[in-house]
């Protein structure tokens, strides 16, 4: 069973089923109307014969070919997309002024031959002409009667059958008119006096063409739903100018109807390949950009996640650290000789007590990442400081660092999450603690809080170590960016999504000599403000 991207959403996106846009409509306006231009330009001047040009044949023939084959193969592709008959019997009519433009081409007398090829006597390329122009509005009236048939289902499931059997009886059509005009030809009625002179036939033909092509115009007129609607009737309206051309008096071959004719006939050839290609190219367009925007999608899924574990294993190892060191001091206090139960009993609750902040901060970095919300309370910046510092006390005093403190006193209360400033500040206290634990001189960490302007209050970290290389001052803050040997680049960046969701800003500023500050902001509480949903956001 063969299938078709109609079994896939997005089927009406197909140049078939696509509406024409306002610049189509425009365009297929401003092409009829030069197509009246040259009609009345030429019209007056139509037999006025011109110089005969014999390469102009062979070129006509090959364009149009070109043209026609490239055509009913796109065609043909977007009957295998949305397996309509319409589209068939379209992608069969452009088949059929492909094929048949050769023997006209081959049979032309003095082109390649006097007489022509093929055994051609004077009325085969004609009649050749006659059936080219025949056949082509008779599939477009197919296409339009076909178009309100559901022959979808019917055409599904035998989708290279059938383009192989369409094949198949156009050019053996193709075959049995081109035999019928060359060997049977003595029969038929005269369309030509000489080489260049028509017979009065011939104007007569053209009449029941110009029906057809009326018939043909007037179907997709009543029933336009897409682009290829709107340029069908353009390439009838082009059909019909040709026609037009051949109905003034004594029509000849080589005079400036013929091939005024002719250029129209090119043009109606060209213009649904052109359209077919344009639409393609945009619908590529869209494609190329839909795969790279799920790509990216796909990689910032991928970096979520390994954001997120990243996160955790960065935020969690501080109180697994802590838990450990409390575990190991209790078991101590209770193996010596004459335990000490208090001791012991003090550093079980330190225990318990971090264990519900690693909850705490897990909790917090899923939030951060589901863009939830957290509920913000009345919080005192001074206390959220101390109570971080008390949280690193045990590394500080390993490390030999000097804390200096620089509270500003009746700082007004801000409104946030407490364990995630706290979270903020711990990072920003481990990161000076770590820069300083690799310098030699003065360990200094200093933190201030002061009231900022325009009703924030402004928290300080400032460290005496190595400093900030001058390349990662702007790329620190990113998500997996990091200068630590064995960092994994989340702990600042999760401190700034904290500062941001809080409506603050975080920011650095290097120190002339060595060390770095980091700042952040958070807002302070509003005169009758409430306990209110925390928006995050990463």
């Amino acid at each position: 069973m063969e299938t078709s991207l109609l079994d896939l959403e997005g089927h009406e996106f197909v140049l078939s089923n696509l509406p024409p846009s306002p610049t189509h409509k425009r365009l297929a306006l401003g092409i009829v109307f030069a197509l009246l231009v040259v009609f009345v330009v030429s019209a007056p001047f139509a037999t006025l014969p011109i110089r005969r040009i014999d390469a102009f044949v062979p070129a006509y023939a090959t364009a149009i070919f070109v043209n026609d084959l490239i055509t009913a193969a796109l065609l043909f592709a977007h009957f295998a997309i949305v397996p309509s008959g319409a589209l068939l019997a379209l992608a069969s009519g452009y088949l059929l002024t492909a094929l048949i433009v050769i023997p006209w081409a081959l049979t032309f007398p003095g082109v390649f031959s006097p007489g022509g090829l093929l055994g051609a006597g004077l009325q085969s390329t004609a009649w050749l002409n006659a059936i080219w122009h025949v056949g082509f509005p008779l599939f477009v009236i197919a296409y339009s009667l076909l178009k309100e048939a559901d022959s979808v289902q019917r055409f599904s499931r035998v989708i290279r059958p059938a383009i192989l059997a369409s094949v198949g009886l156009v050019a053996a059509f193709v075959g049995s008119a081109t035999a019928l005009v060359t060997v049977g030809g003595r029969i038929m009625p005269a369309l030509m006096f000489n080489e260049e002179r028509t017979a009065n036939f011939a104007y007569y033909l053209n009449v029941p063409i110009m029906a057809l092509v009326a018939l043909a115009l007037v179907l997709l007129w009543v029933r336009v739903r897409s682009v290829l609607d709107l340029w069908l009737m353009v390439v009838m309206c082009a059909y019909a100018t040709e026609a037009a051309l051949q109905l003034f008096p004594v029509p000849t071959r080589f005079s400036v109807g013929w091939y005024a004719g002719r250029v129209c006939g090119l043009l109606s050839g060209s213009l649904v390949l052109l359209i077919l290609l344009q639409q393609i190219t945009m619908l590529y367009g869209q494609l190329l950009h839909a795969v790279l925007g799920q790509r990216r999608e796909r990689e910032a899924r991928l970096m979520t996640g390994d954001a997120i574990s990243a996160s955790i294993a960065h935020e969690v190892k501080q109180p697994l650290g802590a838990i450990v060191t409390n575990a190991s001091a209790g078991l101590n206090l209770l193996k010596s000789a004459e335990p000490d139960i208090d001791m012991a009993e003090e550093a079980f609750r330190d225990i318990v007590s971090d264990g519900h902040r690693a909850a705490a901060v897990i909790d917090n970095i899923r939030t951060l990442y589901r863009k939830g919300t957290q509920t913000w309370t009345s919080l005192d910046v001074n206390n959220v400081v101390r109570q971080a510092l008390a949280l690193v006390d045990d590394s500080l005093r390993t490390h030999r660092v000097d804390v200096r403190a620089d509270f500003s006193a009746q700082l007004p209360l801000v409104r946030g999450e407490q364990v995630q400033l706290q979270q903020v500040l711990v990072n920003l206290i481990t990161n000076a603690i770590d820069s300083m634990a690799t310098s030699d001189g003065e360990r200094v960490l200093s933190i201030r809080s002061e009231l900022h302007h325009s009703g924030y209050v402004m928290v300080s970290v400032e460290d005496t170590g190595k400093g900030l290389d001058p390349g990662a001052a702007d790329r620190i803050f990113n998500p997996l960016f990091t200068t630590k040997t064995h960092g994994m680049g989340m702990g600042l960046a999760i401190c700034r999504s904290i500062v941001e969701a809080h409506e603050g800003e975080l920011w650095v500023t290097a120190k002339p000599v060595g060390g770095a500050t980091f700042h952040f902001t958070v807002p302070v509480e509003a005169a009758g403000a409430s306990d209110r949903a925390l928006p995050l956001r990463v």
